[in-house]
């Protein structure tokens, strides 16, 4: 009775393992599907993200550059605004 427990425990444990590499290799081959070879597409979008690192890693320093730049013509905007304001203000003066 034992030996035949001990027989099927190691048939079960067997079939387990069994079991177990058939759908890690097919998980394995899925993946490698996806992103293994050269010319998958993963390596693509990876290509590409690359590029577009690379192309835009330049904006941070030029960003906080055109904010500098912005204030100040936020700054020149709002004196032009305030003359444009006295001018219209004299004008209205003038047709009373």
């Amino acid at each position: 009775m034992y030996t035949l427990l001990m027989v099927l425990t190691i048939l079960a444990v067997l079939l387990l393992v069994f079991v177990l590499v058939k759908y890690l290799r097919s998980i394995i081959s899925l993946l490698n599907s996806i992103g293994g070879a050269g010319d998958s597409y993963l390596a693509k979008l990876r290509l590409g993200l690359r590029a577009i690192e690379t192309e835009t890693g330049h904006l941070p320093v030029e960003v906080t550059k055109l904010n500098g730049t912005l204030t100040n013509t936020a700054g020149g905007l709002k004196v032009v605004d305030d003359h444009l304001v006295g001018a219209i203000e004299a004008v209205v003066k003038q047709g009373q």
